[in-house]
């Protein structure tokens, strides 16, 4: 019988391995404008994060990343970058969460840079979620004839 124990993901490890599952991606333009119109937004280096709750027990990631960060090989090196950060940083995040990040110009980084940057942003959004709903005044009644 074969072992199987290399199989079972250890405590630091997501629950799925170290695979970037299609569920914890944000997919179409309705999710983003979700998001997006969620108006929690939360700078961190060139990273603008916007974050919204989702209420599933994980959280998905969308990526914008323009072509004034640069060309193709370069947009494509930086998105890499930023989901093997959400992947890995799964512990240090809020959960429940839609992040949508925006990347603007800049000299690619390591991957620590992103992961930091990642946690960071992601965290103080999550934040703003957490605080109690502030309330809007009670309109006032109209009079009584």
């Amino acid at each position: 019988m074969p072992n199987t124990t290399y199989l079972q993901p250890t405590p630091e490890a997501p629950p799925h391995g170290n695979r970037f599952p299609h569920a914890h991606r944000l997919h179409g333009g309705a999710a983003f404008r979700a998001v997006y119109d969620g108006k929690v937004r939360k700078h961190a280096g060139p990273l603008t994060v916007f974050c919204r709750p989702n209420g599933l027990p994980h959280s998905r990631l969308g990526l914008s990343v323009s072509r004034k960060v640069g060309h193709a090989p370069r947009r494509g090196r930086v998105k890499r970058m930023l989901r093997e950060a959400f992947r890995l940083t799964h512990g240090e995040r809020p959960v429940g969460f839609d992040l949508v990040v925006v990347a603007r110009p800049h000299e690619p980084m390591n991957l620590e840079d992103y992961r930091r940057l990642l946690v960071q942003a992601s965290v103080r959004g999550g934040r703003v979620w957490d605080k109690p709903a502030r309330t809007a005044p009670a309109p006032s009644a109209p009079p009584e004839p």
